[in-house]
């Protein structure tokens, strides 16, 4: 498991966990977490496969994610799909938030589940992915926009993670605990697993 943390200028406090599958010493799975003026993109990639093919295909579409993570989420994808196209190919799940308008506009390619956990009620909402492989086969792309309060926590999750997870209630641990706390309880041993945990803070922090 490889824990990490960081924080944005008093927009998200995040973490993330993953680990690779038993027997490969690297993740095909990796996350994004990219701050621009006025946002902030977070982003978990599942290169198809395991191990350093498929960490290949990852980091190919975090860097194309990282480069211009202020663009819609839509145009990123379809970057991210010419980028990798002719290669074994990833699914992703994206999400930009917009501290302006305290929004989230998510969009789903493939088996990267997420749920956005209300602060105020322990409400979820949960992305509905379009089947697909970003540089293979992309669907029609569909956009969904949710309004943020604070203290609201985004929870994305690769195929190496149980749909348990999303059964349970949001932690009110702190991101980087709460995100490893995840892996230990929910990971997988048949692929590589990652959790990222993004708690939505707001420019008023």
């Amino acid at each position: 498991m490889t824990p990490q943390s960081a924080t944005g200028p008093a927009l998200v406090e995040w973490g993330v966990a993953s680990r690779p599958i038993p027997g490969e010493t690297e993740c095909g799975d990796l996350h994004v977490v990219a701050p621009f003026e006025g946002g902030l993109l977070a982003a978990v990639i599942d290169g198809l496969g395991h191990g350093s093919e498929a960490a290949k295909v990852a980091r190919c579409a975090a860097g194309v994610l990282s480069e211009t993570p202020g663009q819609p989420v839509r145009e990123l994808v379809e970057k991210c799909h010419k980028i990798l196209h002719g290669s074994r190919g990833a699914v992703m799940t994206i999400a930009s938030f917009d501290a302006a308008t305290d929004r989230l506009t998510w969009t789903a390619i493939g088996n990267v589940e997420a749920a956005l956990y209300r602060a105020a009620t322990d409400a979820r909402e949960v992305i509905v992915p379009r089947a697909g492989v970003v540089g293979y086969q992309l669907p029609r792309l569909r956009e969904t926009t949710l309004s943020l309060a604070r203290d609201d926590t985004l929870v994305l999750a690769t195929d190496g993670v149980s749909h348990d997870l999303f059964l349970d209630s949001s932690s009110r641990l702190p991101a980087p605990d709460c995100a490893g706390s995840l892996l230990d309880r929910y990971a997988k041993y048949s692929d590589d697993a990652l959790i990222l945990v993004v708690r939505y803070l707001g420019l008023a922090s």
